[in-house]
C-alpha cells in the first residue's frame, strides 16, 4: 500500500512537470501565457491604428510575438510609416516594433 502512494505521487510529479514543460516558451515559440499577452498586444495595436485618422487598419496587418510587433502592410506616406511605429510603440507591452510597411 505504501510502495503505491509513493509510485501514484512520482506519476503525480510526472505529469506536473511534462505540464510545465508543455507550458513553457522556447527562442522560436511561445509560452501559453506569452501567447495570450501578444494577442492582447495586437489587438491594442489595431484599436490605436483604428482611431487614428492618420492610419488605416484596413492596409495595416499587425502582429506580435515575445512583445515584438511587426506592422505590414501599405501607407500612403514615409510620414505616416514613422507615425505607426510610434502609434504601436506607445502600446504598453511593446517590447519593440519592426516595421516592414511599404510606402505607396
Amino acid at each position: 500500500m505504501r510502495r503505491s502512494r509513493g509510485i501514484f505521487a512520482i506519476a503525480i510529479l510526472c505529469m506536473l512537470g511534462m505540464t510545465a514543460a508543455a507550458c513553457s516558451g522556447t527562442r522560436t515559440s511561445e509560452s501559453t501565457g506569452e501567447y495570450v499577452d501578444d494577442a492582447a498586444i495586437s489587438t491594442k495595436v489595431r484599436a490605436k491604428i483604428v482611431s487614428d485618422e492618420q492610419l488605416s487598419i484596413f492596409d495595416i496587418d499587425v502582429e506580435t510575438f515575445k512583445g515584438v510587433v511587426q506592422l505590414s502592410g501599405f501607407v500612403d506616406s514615409p510620414a505616416a510609416k514613422a507615425h505607426a511605429t510610434q502609434v504601436a510603440g506607445d502600446v504598453n507591452g511593446v517590447k519593440s516594433v519592426k516595421n516592414d510597411l511599404v510606402v505607396k
